[in-house]
């Protein structure tokens, strides 16, 4: 039996009153990861928004993930970056963020691609949209068992991202999901709620290997 585990991702605003609410969430139940993702801002911008956020989860021990930029990882001293397939190598971001640091790789739903990023030395890739989203349109949908292939064929862990939610992540969970990379269905209502709720799918189901 896997344990699957939540990876938050932040909504495009994260001003005003959002660090009161990703502490709400944290508080809620375990949170594994929290990725920073900004657009069109500057990089001093984005470096403000993130402090108060990435304090918030050194203190309930989640991980704090950017999204995108090496660079800005590197200035925030992140606990790691996760990259698009036109964000930059793997290897690039381990020789500029050090040997600890956590390195995703979006895979889309590529079999290939997550090979290769395992190759180059990704901690984790991620597979999706497995659901249509509307924080990030995919045309790419990837089959369950794609996931069940990665968990029983690949030591790297696999996230599972794409309008995921409490309801649909079922499935999801028993194909072998390592993490649930979730946005909207968080922060578009009660974050605690929402969260309490993941925690109870990912203890209802659980992705269960053949002998």
């Amino acid at each position: 039996m896997t344990d699957c585990q939540l990876y938050l991702i932040s909504p495009p605003d994260v001003g005003d009153s959002f660090p009161g609410r990703l502490e709400s969430a944290l508080s809620a139940g375990d949170v594994a990861a929290f990725q920073f993702r900004v657009k069109d801002v500057d990089q001093h911008t984005a470096a403000i928004l993130a402090g108060p956020l990435q304090e918030i989860c050194a203190a309930k021990d989640c991980a704090f993930i950017v999204n995108d930029s090496i660079a800005l990882a590197k200035r925030l001293g992140a606990d790691g970056v996760h990259l698009g397939q036109s964000d930059g190598d793997p290897r690039e971001a381990r020789e500029e963020l050090g040997r600890e640091a956590q390195i995703g790789v979006t895979c889309h739903a590529s079999r290939h691609l997550a090979l290769e990023a395992g190759d180059a030395g990704a901690d984790y890739v991620a597979f999706g949209s497995f659901f249509p989203s509307t924080t990030k349109i995919s045309e790419h949908r990837p089959e369950l068992d794609l996931l069940t292939w990665w968990q029983t064929m690949v030591e790297i862990p696999c996230v599972a991202i794409g309008g995921i939610t409490p309801q649909n992540c079922g499935p999801i969970i028993q194909a072998g999901a390592d993490f649930l990379a979730v946005s909207q269905a968080v922060w578009s209502g009660n974050e605690a709620e929402a969260v309490r709720a993941f925690h109870r799918a990912m203890q209802e189901y659980a992705f269960q290997p053949d002998d």
